[in-house]
């Protein structure tokens, strides 16, 4: 058996453009003499779809599409494995289920439903989907196909420690006399997922002795990055076919020679990073119906950063770089701004706000009486920046890319209505240290487009004079460590004392920074998630709360 893996970039909702996109890639499969093709997960609706799986008329779009495909593809002498939602057959429970339909000359020959769904980090399946109860194997001639779908074939005793469900479905399927695996994935992208994910099935195929396709999409829908990388494995654990990371494409895999297409990846997880961040946002302005983005330059490595995936991501001829200095920004930002502008070849204009910033200290003066002067007057020229560049978004109808990273967003080192005004953080689940490590990648592969005085310069928010972000935060090595722990890995206080070596002090501010900035973090724009934890839609804590980890 020929089997095709569909590695593609289906959009949430746009069920037309999501059965011309499988169409066209079956195509070229047959055209390569495929005996079957496999795409991801609901790769007819979009994943993740969440609350338009609530609306009937979506549900029943989706069936329709499965039927849509089939008549689309009845002509082509091969099968397809598509993803959809269909409509829950049960009386008790959700109406809808997660399934994948097996197609051929224009009919539907089985339809299997997810099992196991997930309700951790990002996922909620348990929200909208039914869990199916049984499932059946697909014989095709001497082939039996074990179908799991993503997070059924996530849960193999051998490899967890600890296992999320009492059922195994691959395991069920390989009793039932299952000798091929074959599974859907919609895989979402964090730093080492890949090698995870890789291992998680080696150690599966190697248990059952049998071979495994495994096809994920990439691309990117709202917060959430997939990286593809699908691959089949032999029952001996070895890789006989590899697809790009973050990139569409059509690998093939002859089962019985054990051969197939390898196709380059990107071994540094930076790099795939950097590639998943420019895939993502790509993504979300094309999908929101944007073609056009504005940056607010400061002549720092976070805007630096965020102007270099904005121009991968839609060309440079679509970036919009904006200098708005004030009354204490240094001569060096605006020269620095000014400086990659003209390396990115992207437009930049320069729009003062110092005017405005006296203007409306004078006018608020009266009221502030004799109050001396804070955070609060630091806070209007961060104000003044978001109110010019939303206004200018208004009247151009270009998205704002907002450039904060997540250290600054983990300790409210944030303006709120400031510079977190925008429609995509673009960065906001990345590192300050990893700023400058995919800040040099962005120079190798634009050509030194950053200037290296936006390397060593000391970051500051240059809202008070003389002002450095060590004047209020650790130094970023140590502060990056501290978050890591307490974050994405859930560490104590104390034992982050323990762990880091640190003064009790150093790391008691940074986690009641991180507690009581929550309300300011659930006000941000929507963040591409890169780590094992970001905040966003899979980090849910209340605002309103009083406990405190000491």
């Amino acid at each position: 058996m020929k089997i095709a893996l569909g590695q593609i970039n289906p959009t949430v909702g746009d069920v037309p453009g999501n059965i011309a996109l499988l169409t066209r890639f079956a195509t070229d499969a047959a055209a390569r003499g495929a005996d079957l093709i496999v795409f991801p997960e609901l790769s007819l609706i979009g994943y993740p779809p969440l609350d338009l799986i609530e609306k009937p008329s979506f549900l029943s779009r989706s069936e329709a599409a499965v039927e849509d495909l089939a008549r689309a593809t009845a002509h082509l002498p091969l099968a397809i494995i598509a993803g959809y939602a269909g409509k829950s057959h049960e009386t008790l429970g959700k109406r809808a289920v997660n399934s994948a339909a097996i197609i051929r000359n224009g009919k539907v020959l089985l339809r299997q439903n997810k099992v196991l769904l997930p309700t951790y980090d990002v996922f909620d399946e348990a929200r909208y989907f039914v869990p199916a109860q049984k499932q059946e194997l697909w014989h095709d001639g001497p082939n039996h196909i074990a179908l799991a779908i993503c997070e059924d074939a996530w849960n193999d005793k051998t490899f967890w420690s600890r296992r999320l469900y009492p059922r195994d479905p691959v395991e069920e399927l390989v009793a039932m006399g299952g000798n091929i695996l074959i599974s859907t994935n919609a895989s979402p992208y964090s730093q080492g997922k890949r090698q995870i994910r890789e291992d998680m099935f080696r150690a599966m195929v190697q248990r059952h002795r049998m071979p495994a396709i495994v096809v994920n999409q990439i691309g990117g829908n709202d917060q959430i990055l997939f990286d593809g990388s699908s691959f089949a494995m032999d029952a001996a654990g070895n890789i006989i076919a590899s697809a790009k990371s973050f990139s569409e494409d059509l690998i093939i895999v002859d089962l019985e020679a054990k051969t197939g297409d390898r196709h380059a990846n990107l071994p540094d997880e930076n790099e795939c990073t950097y590639e998943g961040l420019v895939t993502g946002t790509r993504d979300y302005i094309r999908k929101c119906g944007f073609s056009k983005v504005l940056i607010g330059l400061s002549g720092g490595i976070d805007s630096a950063i965020t102007a270099c995936i904005a121009v991968e991501a839609v060309g440079r001829e679509n970036v919009h770089g904006i200098g708005m200095p004030g009354p204490y920004s240094s001569d060096h930002s605006v020269t620095d701004a000014r400086d990659m502008a003209k390396r990115l070849g992207i437009a930049f204009d320069i729009v003062n706000i110092t005017p405005a910033y006296h203007e409306m200290v004078r006018t608020l003066s009266p009221i502030f009486g004799d109050r001396k002067p804070d955070v609060t007057e630091e806070n209007i020229q961060s104000r003044l920046r978001g109110l010019t560049l939303m206004s200018m978004s208004n009247k151009f109808g270009a998205l704002v890319l907002t450039t904060g990273n997540k250290s600054e967003l983990a300790v409210g080192y944030c303006t709120l209505y400031g510079d977190m005004c925008g429609g995509l953080a673009v960065i906001s689940d990345v590192p300050k240290t990893t700023v400058y490590e995919l800040s040099r990648i962005a120079n190798r592969r634009l050509g030194d487009v950053i200037p290296e005085s936006v390397f060593t310069k000391p970051p500051s928010a240059e809202l008070r004079p003389d002002q450095k972000d060590s004047d209020s935060l650790p130094e970023y090595p140590v502060l990056d460590a501290i978050l890591r722990l307490y974050v994405e890995e859930f560490r104590s206080a104390p034992e982050i004392i323990e762990e880091l070596g640190l003064p009790d002090e150093v790391v008691l501010d940074v986690v009641r920074k991180v507690d009581r900035n929550e309300y300011k973090r659930q006000q941000a724009a929507p963040g591409l998630k890169v780590t094992t934890k970001a905040f966003g839609m899979g980090r849910r804590f209340p605002v309103a709360q009083r406990y405190r980890d000491r």
